[in-house]
């Protein structure tokens, strides 16, 4: 009896050890893989094998397409077109900053975005805490937050979901309701937002294939049919 406590016991230890070496890896978070997996990229990935990503069990991808209220990511047009070739529902996401009013971010996330039917919802990435290096910050970041995704719904016909972070969240969002949410929080599964979340990034220098480079990893509350009705604009 002691030896076979022993046993599983060792196998318990190694099996931790094979997770964590795993998950240091950039190659497998363990509590995300019951989900459907996905990626987010910026330039900062450089040149992406679209097909040989999507291979590498990947089902969506997020774009960015602009930051602020004049800056267009150099990829996005290329990463936009190659993902859709690859097959991929993909979606673009706008970084936000507190230095340029909500208005004048949505006009240049508009302005580079196409209206493609089938794509997923639009994101707003907030998590820039400031300060700003030429101007002032904003002080009500809620309500230009909500200026830029009011204009953005508008214009795309879908509500955009706010990607954000612990720090973020807490500083400016705990009060916010009606808003479905893209939580990081890396390894583990989010611990706020807890039933509001739609996507999880559970990794930040994960390896795919088709990437020459570490890149952040996701994965969509649900199966693929619950992916397709997400991209179709449908809230529920």
């Amino acid at each position: 009896m002691r030896r076979n406590v022993l046993i599983a016991a060792a196998v318990a230890v190694l099996a931790l050890i094979g997770a964590g070496l795993a998950m240091l890896g950039g190659w497998w978070t363990p509590l995300a893989a019951r989900y459907v997996q996905g990626v987010d990229v910026s330039h900062h990935q450089g040149a992406i094998d679209w097909r040989t990503l999507a291979a590498d069990d990947i089902a969506f991808a997020y774009i960015k397409a602009t930051e602020g209220a004049d800056h267009i990511d150099a990829r996005f047009a290329f990463n936009w077109r190659e993902a859709a070739a690859a097959g991929l529902y993909r979606g673009a996401y706008h970084f936000f900053t507190l230095c340029r009013s909500g208005a004048s971010q949505a006009q240049n996330f508009i302005a580079v975005v196409p209206r493609d039917a089938g794509a997923l919802p639009a994101a707003i990435d907030l998590e820039h805490m400031g300060p700003c290096r030429r101007g002032p910050t904003m002080t009500d970041v809620v309500g230009e937050a909500r200026i830029f995704m009011d204009a953005v719904e508008a214009h795309y016909g879908v509500r955009p979901i706010i990607y954000t972070t612990r720090e973020f969240h807490d500083a400016y969002l705990s009060d916010v309701t009606g808003e479905r949410f893209w939580i990081r929080s890396l390894g583990v599964p989010p611990r706020f937002r807890e039933r509001d979340w739609i996507i999880w990034q559970h990794h930040n220098r994960g390896h795919k294939r088709g990437v020459s480079g570490p890149i952040d990893l996701n994965a969509f509350r649900g199966d693929l049919a619950a992916l397709a009705r997400f991209a179709s604009g449908d809230a529920n």
